[in-house]
């Protein structure tokens, strides 16, 4: 299954915002994902937010990133910029519940 195109669209910033190349920009949102009990499959822009500006400073800081509280405050202006959770696939819940009528 694909990564939520929310997740895609941060990792691209924060290839963008840091000196992480892709791979290690991707590693990096899984990680802080994770620790948010969360999968970049299923990631809604809203829980992106949340691990943007709770958890993913530490994980900059710790990879070495100077200003990972200002390459958060980019990557919360770029998630502005993501459209609404709807782009991201339906989930399997929504899948049956549709298809079983309710």
């Amino acid at each position: 299954m694909a990564d939520s195109t929310v997740f895609d669209r941060i990792c691209e910033a924060l290839e963008a915002e840091s000196s992480l190349d892709r791979l290690e920009a991707r590693g990096t949102m899984r990680l802080a994902l994770k620790q948010a009990g969360l999968e970049a499959r299923h990631v809604t822009r809203d829980e992106m937010g949340v691990v943007i500006e709770k958890v993913l400073p530490a994980e900059l800081t710790s990879r070495g990133i100077d200003d990972a509280t200002g390459v958060c405050a980019r990557l919360g202006e770029a998630l502005a910029q993501c459209g609404d959770d709807g782009d991201r696939g339906e989930s399997p819940e929504s899948v049956f519940a549709r298809l079983g009528g309710n």
